[in-house]
């Protein structure tokens, strides 16, 4: 299948991104935010980096971008899509996702290997993980607290729609641990850490990310 790979001013791991896709067996598509054109692809993922310099907030701009007009429309049609850190920050943004993505709560910058639980493996992203399933991925945000009202996280969490949490200390400050999640229909998801650092043994620590990637085919075309 086509995963289409966005690029913004100021992204940083698109080429990652694009290599996570490719080694989990789809091929990757280049994106430019400023094109009104998905290339016909099956999936989309929004990486991570600081897209448009997080001028205004995080993912402010990026929201209006034109290539973020298609994906928009085209996510509330279903089209599987997936937010890495700064993506899940346009997500929200977009308000294709609930809640908001703010600076970190100790006011610093992290970098570090994270363990996170998968909390749900029905999405079209998460499928490859056993429920509870404990993996270790990249972190890596200076925004990557995650707020919302009570409201929206009992929403959330009665609804089965977070997607990971963080084992251990919370590394930003995020509201009841909460790492990733996703919308109600189960096709988009944004995740904090990037699992898309976590594909070769080589690099990064393991494998563990590459079910995000794995995970798209075995549901779509299921």
């Amino acid at each position: 299948m086509k995963v289409g790979v966005v690029t913004f001013p100021g992204t940083l791991d698109d080429v990652d991104a694009q290599r996570a896709v490719r080694i989990a067996g789809d091929e990757a598509v280049a994106l430019w935010h400023g094109d009104h054109d998905l290339k016909g692809v099956d999936a989309v993922v929004l990486p991570g980096g600081f897209s448009y310099g997080d001028y205004l907030r995080c993912g402010a701009i990026s929201r209006f971008s034109p290539v973020m007009t298609e994906v928009i429309e085209a996510a509330k049609k279903g089209l599987p899509v997936l937010g890495i850190c700064n993506g899940f920050q346009i997500l929200c943004e977009s308000h294709l996702l609930p809640g908001a993505l703010i600076r970190n709560e100790a006011r610093k910058f992290v970098c570090r290997d994270q363990r996170l639980r998968i909390e749900n493996t029905s999405t079209l992203w998460t499928s490859s993980y056993e429920q509870g399933q404990e993996i270790t991925v990249v972190l890596k945000n200076g925004e990557g607290n995650f707020v919302a009202d009570e409201a929206t996280l009992d929403m959330l969490e009665g609804e089965g729609r977070v997607v990971a949490r963080y084992v251990g200390p919370n590394p930003n400050g995020s509201m009841r641990d909460i790492a990733g999640i996703t919308n109600e229909r189960g096709n988009v998801v944004g995740l904090m850490p990037h699992p898309e650092h976590a594909v070769e043994e080589l690099t990064g620590p393991g494998t563990d990310g590459l079910g995000f990637f794995t995970s798209l085919a075995q549901r779509v075309f299921a």
